[in-house]
């Protein structure tokens, strides 16, 4: 236990030096433990003397409650305990929570009287996510997909008995693929999988459930089948003969394969919703056909009944009489199903908050202006001058540069001003820079923290106390900072805690 408090001495130590006087961003996210211990997870997020961007997990801290007003006392005694300055805060990254996110008594609301340049950001990662899941919803076909995939995990996930019916049927249909010759034999392969639910919060949430859905489609179906014809009352009848129907829907089966693409996931940030709607309008201009026959192939798989697609589309759900126009299914497949064009502008708006490379896009004084609006601490009139001089510079050697035009982020950017020495002739470019990229993007890096705290306290080692918990975490999650001490240090290290 010594051992590992001096390593996480160490690590918060050398995270402290990196960071210096420069300028640097919290990053927080709260989660409960095993134990049901409220915990947050404190995220340093700073540039480097290198011009690289750094996200180090600098401590887990255990709050007794959720009010913002303890989780500030909590963080400050962290920060102020190594020796940070409040005063150098830039940015605060959390999630939507009203705790988090309120304007008169949220943390980020409580840190701004303190700092009134710490800037808030909204993790743009959720913020995108809650925008797609919101978009989608106003397209009714992928509503009503969205309503049934649930309904249809739910039907299943809700039961004990209808999950080990999952289980059971899972396992019966890989024996019988596996002694027919169907399946490879071998280490980690014909796992038993279970549906998950969608999240609307949750980040590739709604890829998981879809993909999990279709790799099991056939074992669904006849867990319906059976609480259809074998359920204990008829409401529960009821329920699994509505969702076989909704699995076997040949316009469900469609969106499944339409939304299963790893292209449309959340982690494609900034891109993520322009190379959709590119990539819907790809398919439906050059590989409607492979498509349409891949669907094909997979109903008739599981006898799921395929439309004539030259057919009449009647619309569903008492819409039918306000039809205005007749069309055949396959126009509605191919054209209607789509996200309406006013809400896609509205999102690719708001990507560009995050737009790769939108330095060129302002003029010298416009950027001026705005740094005079939000950074006026750390650039005075004399330095915006310089700024402003430096910057028109900076645009002309960036025309004539084969190399720098090749740099497409702000993260890049800035590096690449350290590696060629760039940044003592545009000093206050790069200060600029440092401020920008100092802000944080998304909770990523806290989540990932919450995923190992899952790992290192479990139910059975859930009595760990929350020092030893948080040391136990940091020197996991920093092993590259561990590397760097030698058994020496530690062993002298050790010797001095009994001096």
């Amino acid at each position: 236990m010594e051992i590992l408090s001096i390593y996480a001495t160490l690590v918060r130590k050398y995270i402290r030096e990196k960071i210096g006087d420069s300028k640097f961003s919290i990053i927080v996210d709260e989660t409960c433990d095993v134990a049901k211990h409220e915990q947050a997870a404190l995220i340093l997020r700073f540039v480097d003397k290198d011009g690289i961007v750094k996200e180090r997990f600098f401590d887990l801290i255990h709050i007794e409650n959720a009010k913002s007003v303890t989780i500030k006392e909590k963080l400050c005694f962290v920060l102020s305990n190594h020796k940070h300055n409040i005063q150098n805060i830039r940015g605060q990254g959390y999630d939507g929570g009203s705790n988090m996110k309120g304007e008169f008594n949220g943390l980020q609301a409580l840190f701004l009287k303190d700092c009134p340049y710490a800037y808030y950001v909204h993790c743009y990662a959720h913020r995108l996510q809650l925008a797609l899941v919101a978009a989608s919803k106003e397209v009714v076909s992928v509503s009503q997909f969205l309503f049934k995939l649930n309904f249809i995990v739910n039907t299943v996930d809700t039961s004990a008995k209808r999950h080990d019916e999952l289980h059971d049927a899972q396992v019966a249909e890989l024996g019988y693929l596996l002694a027919i010759g169907e399946l490879d034999t071998g280490r980690g392969k014909n796992q038993i999988r279970f549906l998950k639910r969608a999240g609307d919060t949750r980040w590739g949430s709604h890829l998981a459930s879809i993909a999990n859905l279709m790799d099991i489609f056939n074992v669904v179906s006849l867990v319906f089948e059976k609480i259809s014809a074998e359920g204990d009352s008829g409401s529960i009848r009821a329920e699994g003969d509505l969702a076989y129907s909704y699995l076997f829907s040949f316009e469900f089966v469609m969106l499944c394969h339409a939304l299963q693409k790893k292209t449309q996931d959340i982690v494609n940030v900034v891109k993520l919703v322009t190379s959709t709607k590119h990539l819907f309008q790809d398919m439906r201009d050059n590989g409607w056909e492979n498509f349409i026959k891949k669907i094909s192939n997979f109903c008739a798989t599981h006898d799921v009944q395929i439309p004539n697609m030259s057919d009449v589309y009647i619309l569903h759900g008492g819409r039918a009489r306000r039809q205005p126009n007749q069309f055949s299914n396959e126009h509605y497949f191919r054209i209607n199903i789509k996200f309406s064009e006013e809400v896609m502008v509205f999102l690719t708006l708001m990507s560009t908050l995050v737009q790769k490379n939108g330095f060129r896009a302002f003029d010298a004084s416009d950027i001026c202006r705005l740094v005079e609006t939000y950074y006026s601490e750390d650039f005075t009139e004399h330095k915006r001058a310089m700024l402003e001089c430096q910057l028109k510079h900076f645009v002309y050697h960036v025309s004539h540069n084969l190399e720098l035009q090749k740099i497409d982020t702000l993260t890049e950017l800035c590096r690449c001003l350290v590696e060629s020495g760039l940044y003592i002739a545009y000093n206050m470019v790069d200060r600029l820079l440092r401020l920008l990229v100092t802000l944080p993007i998304s909770t990523a890096t806290a989540e990932r923290a919450f995923s190992i705290l899952k790992i290192i306290k479990t139910r059975l080692r859930n009595r760990m106390e929350d020092q030893f918990l948080s040391n136990s975490l940091l020197v996991n999650i920093e092993g590259d900072i561990t590397e760097k001490f030698d058994y020496n240090t530690i062993i002298e290290e050790f010797k001095n805690l009994g001096t």
